[in-house]
Order: C-alpha cells, then sequence, then structure tokens
C-alpha cells in the first residue's frame, strides 16, 4: 500500500525494484484499480441515495 502512494526509503525501493516480477507488479495494479473502482461506486452509490 506505502508503495501505491510513494511513502518508500530508497533502499527498499531498490530491493523491490530488483525483486518483483512484472506479473507482480500488473496484478498488483489490477486489483488496486479493481478495489478503486469499486470505492468511487460504492461513493456515488451514498451521495445519490
Amino acid at each position: 500500500m506505502f508503495a501505491f502512494m510513494g511513502i518508500r526509503k530508497k533502499s527498499d525501493l531498490e530491493h523491490d525494484a530488483a525483486t518483483l516480477t512484472p506479473a507482480q507488479v500488473i496484478i498488483g495494479g489490477i486489483i488496486g484499480a479493481i478495489i478503486f473502482v469499486l470505492g468511487v461506486m460504492l461513493v456515488v452509490r451514498l451521495v445519490v441515495s
């Protein structure tokens, strides 16, 4: 979660860049996007109703 927000130490960033695979990054991005879209939909439904 902190990686999505950009709150990381430089050493942690370098470690993640060396160990993560592209598939892990893509899957994490898709999951994050789904959670974001569902959250926006929930907020819109609460405001509209």
